[in-house]
């Protein structure tokens, strides 16, 4: 296993109370392998992410449990100039908006060839020539002209593109992608995680998608985590939870894609608001907003169990006390 996460609990200390951001995720990733991470704002997909990169707020966040393995050796236990090490080389991330990622005032060569000025001790002189290498090998047009420009005189896209190769230049085991196609076009979108996909075959590299667009993760995706309210509710592989969701949140999210053969229709959608983290409900937290929730449901957290029906060939498990009856719904 290249990644796993284990049990991991993150909260935020504020003036109004303790917010329980992560609630006992657990989750792996192996080489070569695509981890889509689903989930309304607030579930706690990225709060996780910045936690495995060693990136989190501290203070107001603070990490009170858990494991994050990564190539066997739990990042928690090292020390920040170890932790700095691993990040670029051993994992790297590429964020929701390139264009508050990027400094405004340097050059996308001089941002691109840090990285390799910093952890391989190179020339500036050569740093910028595999700034413009990382840029040919990401399609960004004109590389060897546009090195010298900044990040305002790019697309949205291209500057996605230039993340994407900021991510990649010293070519890590592991990518993690917040919401990597947010305010792109279709088009763009379907560019950019060609582009992921294709890297990720070229390096066989594991990628951890934190994503809030199911259409997107049809097509890249091995194995799907929805998470709520900071917990992992269902985790299966992409095929078994399009044809079957085991939670009623899941189900919630799949019924709320538009769709051709409805055009004229009003669009589904989940009733409520996610919990206030600060008081999340006991039981199940999707009980308030759950239509199959029962007595059970607002007492007892359901674990995440595995789940078993015929013709089933991967593990699947859903946080669900009804995960049965809602597979035959």
């Amino acid at each position: 296993m290249l990644l796993e996460v284990r049990d991991l609990h993150v909260e935020f200390r504020t003036r109004d109370g303790v917010a329980k951001a992560v609630n006992g995720v657990e989750y792996g990733v192996r080489a070569g392998e695509t981890l889509a991470v689903l989930g309304e704002s607030g579930s706690g997909k990225s709060v996780t992410a910045q936690a495995i990169m060693g990136i989190l707020d501290i203070p107001p966040g603070r990490i009170t449990s858990g494991e994050i393995l990564f190539q066997g050796q739990d990042l928690l236990k090292l020390k920040e100039d170890e932790r700095r090490r691993i990040r670029g080389a051993g994992m790297a991330m590429i964020f929701q908006d390139a264009l508050s990622s990027l400094n405004p005032v340097l050059s996308v060569g001089d941002q691109l060839g840090e990285m390799f000025v910093v952890h391989r001790g190179m020339s500036r002189k050569d740093a910028r020539a595999k700034a413009v290498e990382l840029m040919d090998r990401v399609r960004i047009p004109a590389a060897r002209e546009r090195v010298t420009q900044y990040p305002h005189q790019f697309s949205g896209g291209m500057r996605q593109r230039i993340m994407i190769a900021m991510a990649m230049a010293l070519e890590p085991s592991l990518i993690i992608a917040d919401e990597p196609t947010t305010a792109l076009d279709v088009t763009v979108q379907a560019q950019v995680m060609d582009l992921l996909a294709e890297l990720q075959r070229e390096l066989n590299m594991g990628l951890i998608l934190i994503t809030h667009d199911l259409g997107v993760v049809a097509d890249v995706a091995d194995t799907i985590a929805v998470m709520y309210a900071g917990r992992i509710v269902e985790k299966a592989p992409v095929h078994e939870i399009y044809k079957a969701p085991a939670h009623p949140y899941t189900k919630g999210l799949l019924e709320s894609i538009p769709r051709l053969d409805q055009k004229g229709q009003d669009l589904f959608a989940i009733k409520g608001l996610p919990p206030n983290l600060m008081n999340i409900p006991p039981g199940c937290a999707f009980n308030p907003r759950c239509p199959m929730a029962q007595d059970i449901c607002r007492t007892d957290v359901p674990p995440l169990a595995k789940v078993t029906y015929e013709g089933l060939t991967a593990e699947r498990r859903s946080a669900c006390h009804f995960w049965k009856e809602t597979l035959r719904g």
